[in-house]
């Protein structure tokens, strides 16, 4: 059970329950010194119930008018204390509910529900031995029933769903998950939802006919050929209102080429997950396809492959061509991802779309400004960044607009072509979202996210799924 910090055990149920078992929990609670402040738990093991243990788990000062995402700690929380207690059925009740409207209610009920799925899963594909959770059940009390409650629930069943799957796909080895699988992964999750979804996979030679040469060049030097990855998600009927891009980063390895990653702190071992740009566009098919919004046609899509280092591979001060005919010259071939990301958002225009997302574990420096739990946005467009940055608040995830400078593009200037693809250290995480501007058109709508913090749980060496819930929240806004 939750207990707010401010509050004693003046919930009906929490009081029928301390009264049965004759004043025990209150008691016990307070020789645990439990106060409910946020982060606080303990598990009592305590006589006269069904239950063999109640759990106590502090949510802090909430109120009647906190975000019902900050419940989804409290799901996480009770994730992990029923792993750890190998439970198998959990019934969740708040201490305090009274004060919560009927719609508060529902999203809270989901934001627990969240959580709890979210927390109790465990990517073990790649283990030899493995515990499966034993939990089998989750009762939220007190938070009502009923149709709208169960809406709610499964587009929280949903969109974790999405989730998992991104963060399987992050987690997974760049031996097992390469650009050929990814767009396999990708073209399942079309096969799945056939009715509203359709992919189209590009080979090298295609891409080549499309004039990529930015995309390509990153691509050459890898014995994993690339795939570039287009799904169209179109609704079951009505009129199309919004037509979205949503482009994500897909380097399913990244050496970092010629200029390879060396050092401490390089972390190369980890640039499996450079491509989390493209998990989270992924992730957000595979929960719209299921979700099914009318209203909004959306294209997902992605430049898969890898940056390796070779004979055929590209060389510093190499020049490129993009789609769009512009030219770069390649100072750095570690600044790869925004050279994929070039043609990728020149499709993306070409499609036809109104308003463009894209995602990218893209800098360092957004990492150094920001921390590994907030991702940068970098955008011209107001009304653009209040819909997305509404939408991450609606799914709890972490976004910060960051200044998109126009002075700082006089260091992206180059003497042989039309720019570099790397500026100077200062201000590195501006000058890349400044050179994806290039490559969209003025008419679009574009933001860009660089989610190189947050992609990755440090602690829990895994995956984190993030922005997946902000684009389906964002995706959902646009329907309606």
């Amino acid at each position: 059970m939750a207990k707010d910090e401010n509050l004693k055990f003046d919930n009906p149920i929490l009081k029928k329950l301390d009264s049965q078992l004759g004043g025990l929990l209150a008691e016990a609670s307070s020789e645990e010194d439990f106060t409910g402040k946020s982060g606080q738990s303990t598990i009592l093991r305590l006589p006269g119930l069904g239950s063999k243990r109640v759990g106590l788990i502090g949510l802090g000062q909430l109120t009647p008018c906190s975000p019902p995402v900050a419940y989804r700690s409290l799901g996480e929380t009770v994730a992990v204390a029923a792993k750890a207690a190998q439970a198998s059925d959990v019934a969740i009740v708040l201490a305090s509910s009274e004060g919560l409207s009927a719609e508060s209610k529902i999203y809270t009920a989901s934001a627990i529900a969240s959580g709890t799925v979210l927390g109790i899963y465990e990517d073990n594909r790649f283990k030899s031995e493995s515990k499966k959770p034993a939990l089998k059940s989750v009762d939220i009390i007190g938070l009502g029933t009923g149709p709208d409650v169960q809406k709610k629930l499964k587009y929280a069943e949903d969109v974790c769903s999405g989730v998992i799957f991104g963060k399987e796909l992050v987690n997974a080895p760049a031996n097992v998950l390469t650009p050929g699988v990814l767009a396999e992964e990708a073209s399942k999750i079309a096969s799945a939802y056939s009715d509203v979804l359709s992919a189209k996979i590009l080979d090298a030679e295609q891409c080549k006919e499309l004039k990529m040469g930015s995309y390509l060049g990153v691509a050459a030097a890898s014995a994993n050929p690339p795939h570039f990855i287009h799904l169209c998600y179109k609704p079951l009927t009505g009129p199309v209102k919004a037509k979205l891009g949503l482009v994500g980063k897909g380097l399913t390895f990244d050496s970092g080429g010629y200029n390879i990653k060396t050092g401490p702190g390089c972390s190369i071992e980890l640039m499996k997950f450079d491509m989390g740009g493209s998990a989270a566009v992924l992730g957000a098919a595979k929960a719209i396809g299921q979700i099914k919004p009318p209203g909004v046609e959306v294209h997902f899509i992605v430049a898969a492959c890898e940056n390796m280092i070779s004979g055929t591979g590209m060389r510093p001060g190499d020049v490129v061509t993009a789609s769009n005919g512009k030219t770069i010259e390649v100072n750095n071939t570690d600044a790869e991802g925004r050279l994929t990301l070039a043609d990728a958002l020149v499709y993306a225009c070409d499609q036809g779309v109104e308003k463009i997302v894209d995602l990218a574990t893209l800098t360092g420096a957004c990492v150094v400004a920001l921390g590994p739990s907030i991702a940068g946005v970098f955008t011209p467009s107001d009304d653009l960044a209040k819909e997305v940055l509404a939408a991450s608040e609606a799914s709890g995830e972490k976004l910060w607009r960051m200044p998109l400078e126009e002075s700082y593009w006089e260091s992206m200037k180059s003497g042989v072509a039309d720019m570099v693809n790397t500026g100077g250290r200062p201000g590195g995480a501006i000058t890349a979202a400044l050179f994806l501007k290039q490559f969209v058109d003025e008419k679009v709508q574009w933001m860009h996210i660089d989610m190189a913090g947050p992609v990755w749980n440090d602690k829990k060496r895994a995956a984190t799924g993030f922005g997946i819930s902000t684009l389906v929240e964002w995706v959902l806004k646009n329907s309606s």
